[in-house]
């Protein structure tokens, strides 16, 4: 089997200690992460995991398998055959001078990037889409000099009114007399 870039999606509760038990489970099957990004979802005390890896489909599946096991995963799906949106975000620090600057300027303009500091030196440029995208912007700046970049993990879902990710939300306790008088 070829092994493919593969997008799962979690659904983890906000604890510490999450991402760690989450990484860990694809080290020890021996997957190198292409990017994870985490953040806080529309459920309270819920974050959203995107996780790119690749592997063979029958490996990412028994490593997605394992990780719906994990305690603190609520759901986990592989989207990758899914119609999705996919993007990463880039910050760009480039060198700049009197006489580069509007060029890279313009640049940037093509690609809707935005200038999010300048200095005598440099220029840092943020930039948001597919990776495509992204890696022609840094390929087009290379010749200007190329200081620093740093890129945030892929974020991913599944186009439409509703992915297979959400959840139903956990059903409260109807509390009772006895059970509130025993909690006092």
């Amino acid at each position: 089997m070829v092994a493919t870039q593969h997008t799962l999606v979690a659904l983890v509760q906000d604890k510490p200690g999450v991402l760690n038990r989450v990484a860990s489970i694809f080290r020890r099957r021996g997957f190198n992460i292409d990017s994870i990004a985490v953040g806080h979802s529309e459920l309270p005390n819920m974050s959203r995991m995107t996780i790119v890896v690749n592997g063979t489909t029958t490996t990412v599946e028994q490593a997605r398998k394992q990780l719906a096991k994990a305690i603190d995963v609520v759901k986990v799906v592989d989207i990758t055959e899914e119609n999705m949106t996919m993007r990463e975000l880039a910050l760009i620090k480039v060198k700049a001078t009197s006489g580069t600057r509007s060029e890279i300027l313009e640049i940037a303009d093509i690609f809707r990037a935005n200038i999010v500091d300048v200095s005598t030196e440099s220029l840092t440029i943020e930039i948001t889409g597919d990776e495509d995208k992204v890696e022609s912007l840094m390929k087009l700046l290379q010749g200007f000099g190329v200081m620093e970049i740093a890129r945030a993990g892929k974020v991913a879902m599944v186009r439409g009114p509703l992915g297979p990710l959400p959840v139903d939300k956990p059903k409260t306790r109807k509390v009772t007399h006895k059970a509130k008088a025993n909690a006092d």
